[in-house]
């Protein structure tokens, strides 16, 4: 199937691009004795996981499912981490994780014998009170943030049962930071590290972007090896599909309200949340940003809510009904943030094979959000 022949709305996954950076990670993973997970909460399509697997050493879960989908799909270690453990799930994830990070202390204290006696390894996720980002509401060491541990709480954890600890505190950020954030935990938490035998140094490594300086994360992460003896993981999510991924929708109406909007087939709101929840802006091919080519857009979605606007985009050419465009970089938060709020249908998934042809993997219909209820 060509790409032109798609339906749409659908998320396009590129196998070679997908493939591409997970060969850029293996060689880092070789080189330097870094361990890398796959964080699935940016795409957890599991189709790709035995493809995914053989390039990285495991997968990371922010749940029960997510850890349950890594058992069953992902050949590899399987570590989850979890703010707050059901009572419910603990004997599951004993039974499918080989890493069980704990949030607090009380935590800890509640499950971690049971993980442990089931030969979990078993860690605590710390907060180093380093900050790294412009907005509190999306910085998980922020004053009050409910996510790890503080050095000042860290005394009513029982050390004995734990074996790693797991810090995250970075966004899409390069290696500068994360350099900062290690001596950081080193200054806060250094004392401790001699007794451990790894240490999780969590997501937001924008490794594959071009100039991404790997020979610092590298260096970060020898200083820890090397010092304290410790296995170094790091667990990229966005990293590892990023540019991976296309949206692809039709102009199905366009209307007029001081300048034109065009109508789409798709929601921004439904079908790619980042650009309404954290103004993310999609590029566009063949467009720009508004008023750089001659006829700038509106991209509306097709929901009822006000907000479910793409952004406004400019084009060398009027925008006609049934046009097609493409957004790229869309793997990363689409899929598994999508939702059919209002009813909205979901979009197909594709696959964009290595030899450029393309295949559907998946349709959806009002079957399936019928019984989401």
């Amino acid at each position: 199937m060509l790409e032109s022949e798609l339906p749409t709305p659908c998320y396009l996954i590129d196998q070679a691009k997908l493939k591409e950076n997970l060969a850029l990670l293996k060689s880092i993973r070789r080189r330097s004795g870094i361990k890398i997970l796959f964080a699935q909460k940016a795409f957890s399509s599991f189709p790709f996981y035995q493809m995914i697997s053989r390039y990285l050493d495991g997968t990371a879960a922010a749940s029960c499912y997510e850890a349950e989908l890594a058992h069953l799909y992902f050949h590899g270690e399987n570590h989850v981490f979890q703010t707050v453990y059901e009572p419910q799930e603990i004997e599951t994830l004993c039974a499918v994780c080989d890493h069980i990070v704990f949030n607090s202390p009380a935590q800890l204290a509640k499950y971690g014998a049971q993980a442990k006696a089931n030969g979990c390894q078993v860690g605590l996720r710390i907060n180093p009170e380093f900050r790294s980002q412009e907005y509190d509401d999306f910085d998980p060491c922020a004053p009050f943030s409910r996510l790890g541990t503080t050095l000042a709480n860290f005394s009513a954890a029982d050390r004995s049962l734990i074996s790693g600890l797991h810090v995250h505190a970075l966004f899409e950020q390069n290696a500068g930071v994360l350099e900062q954030l290690v001596d950081a935990v080193i200054e806060k938490f250094g004392a401790y590290l001699p007794s451990l035998s790894w240490i999780n140094l969590g997501g937001g490594h924008h490794i594959t972007r071009e100039g991404y300086q790997v020979d610092r994360l590298e260096a970060c992460c020898k200083k820890l090896q090397e010092q304290y003896g410790l296995t170094v993981y790091i667990e990229p999510g966005e990293a590892i599909v990023w540019q991976a991924g296309y949206f692809i929708t039709s102009v199905l109406d366009i209307v007029d309200n001081g300048m034109p909007i065009a109508i789409l087939d798709s929601s921004a709101v439904c079908h790619v949340p980042d650009v309404t929840q954290l103004q993310y802006r999609p590029p566009l091919i063949g467009a720009e940003g508004a008023n750089e080519l001659p006829y700038t857009v509106r991209l509306g979605g097709r929901s009822c809510l006000p907000e479910d606007v793409f952004g406004d985009y400019s084009f060398d050419h009027p925008l006609q009904i049934g046009e097609r465009l493409v957004f790229r970089d869309m793997a990363i938060n689409t899929l598994t943030k999508a939702s059919m709020y209002t009813g909205i249908g979901m979009p197909a998934v594709a696959v964009r094979e290595s030899d450029g042809s393309c295949r559907v993997l998946r349709k959806f219909s009002f079957e399936d959000y019928k019984n989401r209820f």
